[in-house]
């Protein structure tokens, strides 16, 4: 699968989580950083999404710790993220 479509795919499922606030934090930190991402970068978020919308949005809020196999370059960006542009606002 080409780079585009893979990031379509992985886009789409980061912004339909099932709860608005999953979906607009996890969603809102991908449409913003996925473009500079590396392949392994991708990777590490495909696997990373498997992962349960409360834990996710716990780790990024700091309410949880992060365990050791989700330590990343990209965990630390999406746990500074302070602002994600909502659709139709």
């Amino acid at each position: 699968m080409d780079r585009d479509t893979r990031l379509k795919r992985l886009k789409f499922r980061a912004e339909h989580r099932g709860t608005r606030e999953a979906d607009y934090m996890i969603g809102g930190f991908c449409a913003a950083y996925s473009q500079g991402w590396s392949d392994a970068d991708i990777a590490w978020f495909e696997a990373f999404l498997e992962e349960q919308d409360v834990d996710i949005m716990a780790w990024a809020l700091g309410t949880a710790d992060v365990p050791d196999h989700w330590q990343h370059p990209l965990m630390e960006v999406f746990k500074r993220l302070d602002y994600v542009e909502l659709p139709g606002r």
